[in-house]
């Protein structure tokens, strides 16, 4: 198994099986469709998923309700299922709690485009199903409300018909997307494995 190679900078337990505003999208299987929300650098966890609830608010819905209310209060009642976020430098510094990632896939969110993020963030994202993209030129041309698209296997993103290329993820970080998140894929492969042995 080939190590995730992590940018210069998949279901988690808790989502298996739980009602989540309802999208069509995979990351790695079909083409991402929505609006754009944009925020700057230096989005910290605290601010994704505000520290006061962390031991207190326990359905993935209700961490929804709250993601980025610090930053953007409209953002939870607004979002759709396929939007996606593009943010600027080190999106996710701070903590390690996956809540920052487990409350933006509740409420939707299909990918996240930046021009770096925190590694420990984007480790997550990857474990708990949810696409990460470092993109800098797609970051630059994207704005606020705009319509997207993401073809995760032709590594293209289109933003107002200009298509721009990012780079694959490794081949590991591919397999753990389409599984949906680290466990599922863990879980495939040792069924694999007992099947070819037994």
């Amino acid at each position: 198994m080939q190590p995730l190679r992590l940018p210069a900078i998949l279901p988690h337990p808790i989502l298996n099986g739980m009602p989540k505003k309802s999208s069509s999208t995979s990351p790695t299987h079909q083409t991402i469709s929505g609006r754009i929300w944009k925020y700057g650098d230096d989005i910290n966890t605290d601010v994704i998923f505000p520290g006061k609830y962390t031991y207190t608010l326990r359905e993935p819905e209700e961490m929804a309700a709250h993601a980025l209310e610090d930053l953007d209060p409209g953002f939870a009642s607004a979002v759709q299922p396929g939007d996606v976020i593009v943010a600027g430098r080190n999106f996710g510094n701070g903590s390690s709690r996956e809540q920052a990632v487990t409350c933006l896939r509740a409420a939707g969110i299909e990918a996240i485009v930046a021009v770096s993020f925190g590694r420990i963030y984007y480790r997550n994202a990857i474990n708990n199903g949810l696409l990460a993209i470092v993109c800098p030129q797609a970051v630059e041309s994207a704005e606020q409300g705009q319509s997207i698209q993401i073809d995760p296997h032709a590594h293209i993103i289109i933003i107002s018909d200009q298509e721009i290329e990012f780079p694959a993820l490794s081949q590991t970080a591919q397999k753990i997307l389409s599984a949906g998140g680290l466990i599922p894929y863990v879980k495939q492969s040792l069924k694999s494995t007992a099947g070819s042995t037994g």
